[in-house]
């Protein structure tokens, strides 16, 4: 596959994944196309081990896909791991706030968010909602406006002649987006509850009616659509970049993985840009429950692990020309300059120089390029599912990612080249 092929894939699939609900339908029905089935963590599996490919969602935020066709124990499986969330604006259970007769929402922030240029976008809202239907059966839902209903509106400098050098940003206060005009007399009480049942009820004839609206998981998104950008179309410019762009380059390598050479699995975690603590999250028994009814022996289990690897995939930190000096001098990874190995000695990343090495070698083998990224030793350090999973399984692991600036905006910028090269990458690794 290359690069005209892929990159619009790429786009089409983060521009109809707004949240990570979304993300984990789309690369079902993806992988279901492949020829994937589908498990149920409450089922039993009857799992062909010799050439099966299957997938399990949890929470419909996480899911696990994997392609079996040599023994486990003696093989073990390559592993890649990225998670679908992204920092943003989560609306709050009751989020009705009216002044001056305007209604807004109160929002959350979910996430590291970059707060700035949250402000005077085209915002849609997206998301799962659950409901009580005709029938009193309650069923949870997948939404998604696909318009703009909500603008952060700035102050005008007018009126904070200061807002250049030294505008700060209550999150309380200034983050709650404008959604409409209200009536000048109408119930105001529950009106976004209100719009939400109507949209719900509008939006997919096929569906039964909603009778209410029990909760909801909805987050702000910007609207415009992901581009390719660049005076010789050398980058890609999108919300959600980090990370949707790894799982899309995950699901690829393992649908078009030769599958004859290693067992392959894919894991896409939620909640990984808050810690990951929950039952959808890296630190959950996801990825462990599933590998330990795949081999359920605990001496095989152990052998398997012992023989396996796992690519951890999060995006790294490309240089920045205008702030190069939050670099080290010696590790600044450019865009289009191939993967990035991410090392920290604080085991902030995983790799170590054994993963590293392999990783290096497969990249080797391809003619891919590969940068090296270690932070500033005077600037604290992010970290990954890679270290959370390693620690978990006890598996080897290395740290990976396509270099990105603007990292938390809601637009984020990577390397066109970047992206296709992981993915020849993972592909032989699967």
């Amino acid at each position: 596959m290359d690069d005209d092929d892929f990159i619009p894939g790429l786009l089409d699939f983060i521009q109809r994944s707004p949240t990570p609900f979304h993300a984990v339908a789309n690369m079902a029905e993806m992988l279901a196309a492949a020829g994937f089935q589908p498990l149920a963590e409450n089922d039993a599996w009857d799992i062909d081990e010799r050439q099966g490919r299957y997938f399990v969602i949890r929470n419909d935020s996480s899911i696990v896909a994997f392609a079996l066709n040599r023994p486990l124990p003696e093989s073990g499986i390559k592993m890649v791991g990225a998670h679908t969330d992204s920092p943003c604006l989560k609306v709050k259970p009751n989020p009705e706030i009216t002044q001056h007769g305007y209604l807004q929402l109160g929002v959350e922030v979910y996430g590291g968010a970059l707060l700035n240029p949250w402000f005077d976008r085209d915002l849609s809202l997206a998301g799962r909602v659950s409901i009580v239907n005709a029938g009193q059966q309650i069923e949870h839902r997948l939404v998604d406006w696909r318009k703009a209903v909500a603008v952060i509106p700035s102050l005008a400098i007018h009126l904070d002649r200061e807002a250049n050098e030294k505008r700060a940003i209550n999150k309380q206060q200034h983050l709650p987006p404008l959604l409409m005009k209200l009536p000048a007399h109408g119930d105001q009480q529950d009106a976004f509850h209100t719009l939400l049942l109507d949209f719900l009820n509008g939006a997919d004839d096929s569906l039964a009616q909603a009778d209410k609206v029990l909760a909801y998981e909805l987050s702000l998104y910007d609207m415009q659509p992901p581009a390719v950008t660049g005076m010789h179309d050398e980058f890609i410019s999108s919300a959600r970049l980090d990370n949707l762009l790894s799982c899309y380059v995950g699901v690829m390598a393992l649908i078009h993985g030769d599958g004859e050479h290693n067992n392959a699995l894919l894991i896409c975690n939620d909640h990984e840009e808050v810690g990951s603590v929950s039952a959808a999250g890296a630190q959950g028994t996801l990825l462990p429950s599933v590998l330990k009814r795949l081999c359920e022996d605990e001496r095989q289990y152990s052998r398997m692990i012992a023989s396996s690897l796992m690519v951890s995939v999060d995006n790294a930190h490309a240089v920045h020309p205008n702030y190069a000096d939050r670099h080290d001098p010696a590790h600044g990874p450019v865009m289009n300059g191939g993967p990035v190995i991410k090392i920290n000695a604080n085991q902030r990343y995983a790799s170590n120089s054994a993963t590293v090495a392999q990783f290096q070698h497969l990249c080797d083998s391809l003619g891919v390029p590969v940068q090296r990224f270690a932070m500033r030793s005077d600037m604290a350090c992010g970290s990954t599912i890679g270290p959370i999973t390693a620690a978990q399984l006890g598996v080897p692991t290395v740290d990976v990612g396509v270099p990105t600036l603007a990292m938390h905006s809601i637009r984020e910028l990577a390397g066109r080249r970047d992206a296709c090269d992981l993915y020849r990458v993972l592909q032989r690794l699967f």
